[in-house]
């Protein structure tokens, strides 16, 4: 499958179709993607109440578009759907949903493996009526900006693909879990935790700070092309692949040998929902790079970094773009962005402010679709982590509850010399 070209966007508002939903869904994946069957742990899980698929569609009619431009506005906004969301709830919801902001379930209740198998935080979106369900979603609609919502979405989508498509019988993909951590307010801090299988958003916003993290945050995709029921291809994953290899393709040959570690695709070192030494000093370095290489470096990072507004986003990139000489980058797997060819890639970015992992998962386990890329290229899981400011320094991180916290070790491939891309 080549890559997809086709630059007109859908409205925003059939996606959240896939958000809502929120079915019980089945999954068998590699790396994080665990084989087996076990019930999910937590309390709140169990089979949606609003399972009707047309109900949901005229439910995610109601999601509204992002407005925020500030940090100010953007905190603003999600108080304020947080508040709305919390409204609709039953007392006992409430009490499920919402935890001390220092309670350090934060830092285990999230994974790259199914829920089934880490038990996640808050309340499961698929036990709740459609009026609830989309008051959690107006929660990340308000949080994010209409790009990191449509990414999110997307990958939402592509677990409800497979429920539809693919062979799988894991009942773990179509659960995302909302918790809010601490009082959210414009007088402290509080977190935003989102996610299931190929998401984990932990969102920090501090209106005293007037400041906002995503650190850490994991962005899955599986698969990373896809077709709705209305007919329209989605590519979850574009604008990364696209700034990476932008990046990539900017290096000279020398750049290119310092940078790649062999054509084998490294696995992910740290695992989403796992501690981690943060590895550095493999690969190219930032203080080898010109200054349009290290803005297309950047533009790479702004994946994970800007998820919210323009003015959030700045700010996180102006901190990172301040150790760049520090930081290290390291590539490994296929050199040109065809997803015809090869086994998918590999790159981490290690620095002072920011870790990023990008891991293509070898192997669909149970996940097939005829005619689809389901593995290598179609199936990746990433991680970002501030190794200075990880849930604004609220908790350390541990293990996830459960199986432990991800597909870890493994690291690098042997260094060597990238094959010719002609």
């Amino acid at each position: 499958m080549m890559k997809n070209t086709d630059t007109n966007k859908r409205p925003r508002r059939t996606k959240i179709l896939w958000g809502t939903s929120m079915f019980l869904i089945g999954s068998l994946v590699l790396a994080g993607c665990a084989t087996g069957s076990t019930e999910a742990s937590s309390s709140t899980s169990g089979t949606s109440s609003s399972t009707d698929g047309s109900t949901v569609a005229s439910a995610s009619q109601e999601v509204t578009s992002s407005t925020a431009g500030t940090t100010a506005e953007t905190i603003a906004n999600t108080t304020a759907a947080i508040e709305a969301f919390l409204a609709t709830l039953s007392d006992e919801q409430v009490e499920a949903v919402t935890y001390d902001y220092d309670d350090e379930t934060k830092s285990t209740s999230w994974s790259n493996f199914p829920v089934t198998f880490v038990e996640r935080a808050g309340l499961n979106i698929a036990d709740l009526t459609e009026e609830q369900q989309v008051a959690a979603m107006q929660v990340l609609e308000a949080l994010l900006s209409d790009e990191g919502y449509e990414t999110v979405s997307n990958i939402i989508g592509g677990d409800q693909y497979l429920l539809e498509n693919s062979s799988s019988t894991e009942a773990s993909l179509g659960q995302y879990y909302l918790a809010i951590f601490g009082d959210a307010s414009d007088t402290s801090a509080y977190e935003v935790q989102f996610g299931g299988h190929h998401l984990g958003i932990n969102a920090t916003l501090d209106a005293t700070a007037d400041a906002i993290t995503f650190a850490p945050t994991h962005l899955g995709t599986q698969p990373e092309v896809y077709t709705t029921a209305d007919g329209a291809e989605v590519e979850t994953f574009g604008t990364i692949y696209e700034t990476a290899f932008a990046f990539y393709d900017s290096l000279t040959d020398e750049q290119k040998a310092a940078l790649y570690q062999g054509e084998e695709v490294a696995a992910m070192v740290c695992a989403p929902g796992g501690s981690c030494d943060y590895p550095t000093g493999t690969g190219l370095s930032g203080a080898d790079l010109t200054d349009e290489q290290k803005q297309l470096l950047l533009d790479v990072i702004a994946n994970w970094v800007g998820l919210a507004d323009e003015e959030t986003t700045a700010a996180a990139l102006a901190e990172i773009e301040a150790t760049l000489d520090e930081t290290y980058i390291n590539w490994s797997g296929a050199t040109v962005y065809d997803m015809t060819q090869g086994d998918g890639i590999y790159f981490q970015i290690s620095g002072p402010n920011a870790y990023i992992e990008f891991a293509s998962q070898q192997g669909s386990a149970g996940a097939d679709v005829d005619g689809v890329v389901t593995s290598g290229w179609g199936h990746v899981h990433t991680i970002y982590r501030d190794p200075s400011n990880d849930y604004a320094n609220s908790v350390e991180q541990a293990e996830s509850t459960g199986m432990g916290g991800g597909a870890g070790g493994g690291g690098a491939a042997p260094g060597g010399t990238p094959p010719s891309d002609g």
